[in-house]
């Protein structure tokens, strides 16, 4: 078997906490301590992010899209893929390297997704974004962290918490959606997002995309 091969390491601003870039073969993963936060060959619940999201604005002829998070890119790649020609995707993650490691090492997993003219990659914190943008998303997609409960970075939390989702909720147009990614589920937050003023659909999706394999949580909240 090909072992594993250490590309790359970066810190989590705002963290001591630090992301490895692993490779074996074709096979890439980011890690966090023991934990492996994605990886290349898991990629079903990240394309269903965007699926399921773009489902829901549909009829909207241009709409404009926030992603949190640019991980391996599986989330930007659907969104080009179902949201059609008119769309204005925006992307925030928060660490420069994985921008790196995408034009770089993974850039043959990436393709020309970043080169597209639907999207504008933004090296920022994805809360600053939303904050910053009243009125102006018809979709808001988070793969920040591990979802409501993170690993990677406290200051996560403010993305989930009650205040935080009201902002999210002021940055949608209306019946725009905010579609969330998690690693399992949370019954506590889907409370909290329908006491934030969305109706929310909580759905249960397989990691590899297929009948096996972890299932992962995606909440579909739409405002009010």
């Amino acid at each position: 078997m090909i072992p594993w091969e250490k590309i790359d390491t970066a810190k989590i601003p705002g963290s001591d906490e630090e992301l490895r870039l692993m490779r074996r073969g074709k096979e890439f993963s980011i890690k966090l301590g023991t934990n492996e936060l994605m990886n290349n060959r898991l990629s079903g619940s990240e394309v269903a992010l965007a699926t399921l999201a773009a489902k829901q604005i549909e009829k909207v002829a241009k709409p404009v899209v926030l992603i949190g998070g640019l991980g391996m890119g599986f989330t930007l790649r659907a969104a080009l893929t179902v949201l059609g020609a008119k769309a204005n995707i925006m992307v925030a993650e928060l660490v420069p390297a994985v921008v790196a490691w995408a034009r770089g090492p993974m850039a043959e997993i990436f393709g020309d997704s970043l080169s597209d003219p639907r999207v504008e990659i933004h090296e920022m914190d994805v809360a600053q974004l939303i904050e910053r943008h009243p009125l102006s998303f018809d979709a808001i997609l988070l793969d920040v962290d591990n979802g409501p409960e993170g690993l990677t970075r406290k200051g996560n939390d403010a993305l989930y918490d009650a205040a935080g989702l009201r902002i999210a909720h002021t940055a949608l147009r209306r019946g725009g959606v905010l579609a969330i990614w998690s690693s399992g589920p949370h019954p506590k937050f889907s409370r909290r997002l329908t006491t934030a003023g969305f109706e929310v659909n909580e759905v249960n999706v397989r990691a590899t995309g297929r009948g096996g394999g972890a299932r992962h949580v995606i909440w579909i909240a739409r405002k009010r």
